[in-house]
């Protein structure tokens, strides 16, 4: 009889509870709206038609959304946090495209089977808890012959590095797969394995007024890393910020005392066979 234990099992409602709570808290869109250019790029990586079907999942405060939305798309935007869609909603009432906001768990989307010509998430659907029925249901509300576009950070780029920082400070439950894991080919493979999958790998530059003024943003903004920050005593609280200010330090390519960071992230276009 083997003494090796099974692993133990994680409670992914639990977590994504505290998810829920952790992108609710602070403002992402103060984040968010920085990183449009990659919604727009994803959406000619798709080659995306006027008049096309398209759901945004994990949506945000909508730049995938807007992208689409804006090439004349049929959109409709989602997030299980609602104050993140009326932000979106504002968005796309002052462009005045005309979008549909729905909240939705990316884990149990309230759509038909095969309703959507494209489905899409940038920076998003990659923090589920449960990735195999998320990727299982991004398949499920795409039509056969239509598209999924994703946008994943990898896991040796400058956001998985920070994760990989607050997992040292806060470590994650046993048994949850990392996030960054859909930053790579090998999982995105054992995620879709029906489908069509092309990856392209690019870089998103966080372009900040100092090394300094990127940590206090996202120590205040950015949902995971307010959260991990308000978990942690003063002592460790400080800890933290030494390590995320030497992370931006190191990634820093600027020479006259902003910051640009180049986030590395996958581009990544399946096709529903």
């Amino acid at each position: 009889m083997s003494d090796t234990l099974a692993p133990p099992t994680p409670d992914l409602a639990a977590l994504k509870t505290r998810q829920q709570a952790a992108w609710a808290s602070g403002n992402y869109a103060v984040v968010g709206t920085t990183l449009q250019i990659v919604g727009e790029q994803l959406c000619e990586a798709l080659d995306l038609r006027a008049g096309s079907k398209v759901l945004d999942v994990a949506a945000g405060n909508g730049n995938a959304t807007l992208a689409a939305a804006r090439r004349w798309a049929k959109v409709t935007s989602t997030d299980y946090v609602p104050a993140l869609l009326e932000l979106g909603r504002a968005r796309a009432e002052a462009e005045g495209v005309d979008v549909t906001f729905t909240p939705a768990d990316a884990e149990a989307l309230p759509f038909a089977d095969g309703g959507f010509d494209v489905v899409l998430s940038t920076f998003g659907v990659m923090f589920t808890p449960d990735q195999d029925r998320a990727a299982q249901e991004l398949l499920r509300v795409c039509r056969k012959g239509g598209k999924i576009g994703l946008a994943n950070w990898t896991p040796d780029g400058f956001i998985g590095q920070l994760f990989k920082i607050i997992g040292t400070h806060l470590p994650p439950p046993a048994g949850v797969k990392s996030p960054s894991l859909w930053g790579t080919e090998a999982r995105l493979a054992e995620l879709f394995p029906q489908a069509r999958v092309n990856v392209t790998r690019k870089e998103f530059a966080f372009r900040y007024l100092s090394p300094q003024h990127w940590l206090e943003v996202f120590r205040t903004w950015y949902g995971p890393t307010h959260k991990a920050f308000l978990a942690l005593d003063v002592d460790r609280q400080q800890a933290l910020a030494a390590d995320m200010l030497g992370l931006a330090e190191r990634m820093n390519s600027a020479t006259d005392g902003t910051l640009v960071a180049r986030g590395a992230y996958l581009e990544i276009v399946i096709e529903k066979l």
